[in-house]
């Protein structure tokens, strides 16, 4: 795998059809862990991967050669939400254990951290990071969004919500979404503070937001919910384009999606365990591959990348299978 693996600063040089991701199949799996995973996030410009688990462990990864360069335990705090700060060795999670809802901003290279941002009275279930600047936004069971600059403590704004919050920005950090209640709200991340230049409803769907994600190209963005739903809207004009449909996950779970690079298909995990392919020109499932596990798994795609990667009670690399492939030109 390490030999195939491309550098991240390749572009795809193998275009994603219906077929390579049919192909897919894990490639490499960690087992390593003691609990499930409960997060995922590619560093943009790194070939790193880092993953949060329940057994209260950060650990880093070297995709290109499929390797675990550390691991990093939050016995004290615990840990939930993790993601990169544009520094491939610095990450802000989120804690898992009830009594202390402060985010942590952590540099994997030493094991210091170098901020604590309280604020939150509840889980944090949503976290993103601006693309831009040092900015990032928090959702939280408590029912507020809160946003936060990395380089201050208190937090630089709050915006309450009805539910729980899916937020995330858009690829170059000028717009965020917060989802709740069966709409999305979207913001410009300079003005914030005199609410949302549009509301965008997602057809009637009032379960819990899970996760809200914009395209690489910010066209399209996706809502999935609780109800097992992922919906895909036209982030210009609201319109919801599409409706996917699988398991629904229990209220201490969550539904991930993640777009493919330019935005073509879809990714999902299911409340069955299950991880299901889509296309979003078609609107048709291309791909499914059925699970034992029978929680919904993190899923995330590695940006510029024939390759996704799943988190369940294992960390599973999926890769296509080249030999499928050579069969599929034989057919033709």
């Amino acid at each position: 795998m390490a030999g195939g693996q491309p550098e991240r600063e390749d572009k795809v040089s193998l275009e994603l059809t219906d077929e390579i991701l049919q192909s897919m199949e894990v490639g490499m799996t960690f087992r390593d862990y003691n609990g499930r995973i409960s997060s995922m996030d590619f560093h943009k410009s790194s070939n790193y991967l880092v993953t949060a688990g329940d057994d209260e462990s950060i650990r880093l990864y070297d995709v290109a050669n499929a390797t675990c360069l550390k691991t990093i335990n939050s016995k004290k705090y615990g840990v939930d939400l993790v993601s990169f700060t544009s520094h491939p060795l610095t990450v802000i999670y989120s804690s898992k254990n009830g009594w202390d809802e402060s985010l942590r901003l952590l540099s994997l290279h030493d094991n210091k951290y170098l901020r604590y941002f309280k604020g939150h009275h509840d889980r944090v279930v949503s976290l993103s990071l601006c693309p831009r600047k040092e900015y990032f936004i928090s959702g939280s069971l408590d029912r507020t969004v809160l946003l936060w600059d990395q380089r201050a403590d208190k937090c630089q704004g709050l915006l309450r919500v009805q539910g729980r919050p899916a937020a995330a920005y858009d690829d170059q950090g000028l717009v965020f979404a917060i989802a709740f209640g069966g709409c999305v709200r979207m913001f410009d991340a300079r003005k914030y503070e005199k609410g949302p230049f549009d509301i965008f409803s997602v057809g009637g769907d009032m379960s819990d937001a899970n996760v809200v994600k914009f395209s690489t190209d910010g066209r399209l963005v996706l809502l999935t919910t609780s109800d097992g739903h992922i919906h895909i809207l036209d982030s210009f004009r609201g319109t919801l384009l599409l409706t996917y449909n699988v398991k629904p996950v229990s209220s201490n779970s969550t539904l991930e999606a993640s777009f493919s690079p330019e935005g073509m298909y879809v990714i999902s995990g299911s409340g069955d365990g299950s991880v299901y392919a889509w296309s979003v020109r078609s609107g048709k499932e291309v791909a499914s591959w059925m699970s034992s596990q029978a929680e919904p798994p993190v899923i995330k795609w590695a940006p510029g990348s024939l390759m996704f990667v799943t988190g369940s009670s294992e960390l599973s690399f999926w890769i296509p299978d080249l030999s499928k492939l050579s069969a599929y030109v034989g057919r033709k």
